[in-house]
């Protein structure tokens, strides 16, 4: 898969940007899909793309599975996100899935690092719980890496949980080899720097602390794009449902209460039928 060209980024940052405010507003996906081609540039290959989503996501119900298959078009990471977010069991929305590949496609329109795009895509998957095999095998994926940052990307799959994630960057940056080089004049790096200076040394300075305060540091300092942050939940919903449990509650207890009252408790609701049973046990009823 080839990378694309820069109005394509563009477009799809209006596309997930377009689709993530409607579908706020309540539009059914599918109908979001069926009209904002329309408003696509002609020149790219995204109307098409959209067509068929639209397409497919009447016959499946779901976006994920014709991402997928079109992955000459969309990447395996974007594909991923979107997968995640319509899980039934995922407690990850789908506008907060829309709203990192609007920021991905952004940084990519722009002038993009594979350093910097990599920590975004990482970020994404530890804020919001993503997976790290099939996440990084995902992001091994993107035609923005090379073979080098595709094989750090999967050996990364081993290491995390053992190793510092902030010590995974400093030791394949350029700071690292000129500290060692301080000491040992002759020393060359084991595997290739994939991380710069600046990089390398933020990573040494948040060695053995929060990664979040490591991804925030290259964000103020290096201008990475900033993942966003899981949206919190709204107390004020929740209460309401609480209410409604509880009114729901009492509305049966007063029912209850009534009938008890009037002598009018209906037997019948609590008698077990035998439909609703496996059946009368072996032998009932027989002869002993």
């Amino acid at each position: 898969m080839p990378v694309l060209d820069r109005e394509e980024y563009i477009e799809q940052a209006y596309f997930f940007h377009a689709f993530r405010e409607r579908v706020l507003d309540g539009m059914p996906a599918q109908d979001v899909l069926s009209r904002v081609g329309e408003e696509l540039l002609s020149t790219t290959r995204l109307p098409l793309a959209v067509s068929f989503l639209a397409t497919e996501i009447k016959v499946l119900g779901m976006m994920s599975p014709a991402m997928a298959r079109i992955n000459h078009y969309f990447t395996p990471f974007q594909a991923h996100v979107v997968e995640q977010a319509e899980l039934d069991v995922s407690r990850f929305a789908m506008d907060q899935a829309l709203l990192i590949l609007e920021r991905e496609a952004k940084y990519k329109a722009e002038n993009p690092t594979r350093a910097g795009l990599f920590v975004y895509q990482f970020e994404a998957l530890s804020r919001n719980r993503l997976g790290y095999g099939k996440g990084l095998d995902a992001i091994a994926d993107d035609p923005f890496y090379d073979e080098d940052w595709r094989d750090y990307i999967l050996q990364l799959r081993a290491r995390l949980g053992d190793v510092d994630f902030a010590d995974l960057i400093y030791i394949r940056s350029t700071y690292h080899v000129t500290e060692r080089r301080r000491t040992h004049p002759d020393y060359v790096p084991k595997f290739p720097t994939l991380f710069g200076e600046k990089e390398g040394k933020i990573a040494r300075a948040n060695h053995g602390r929060d990664p979040l305060y490591l991804f925030s540091a290259l964000q103020r300092q290096l201008g990475y794009p900033e993942v966003p942050r899981p949206r919190r939940p709204d107390e004020a919903e929740a209460r309401i449902a609480l209410l409604e449990q509880r009114v729901a509650q009492l509305e049966n207890r007063l029912k209850a209460t009534e009938a008890a009252v009037n002598n009018d408790v209906d037997i019948s609701q609590f008698t077990v039928k035998p439909e609703d049973t496996a059946g009368p046990p072996s032998g009932w009823g027989s002869p002993a």
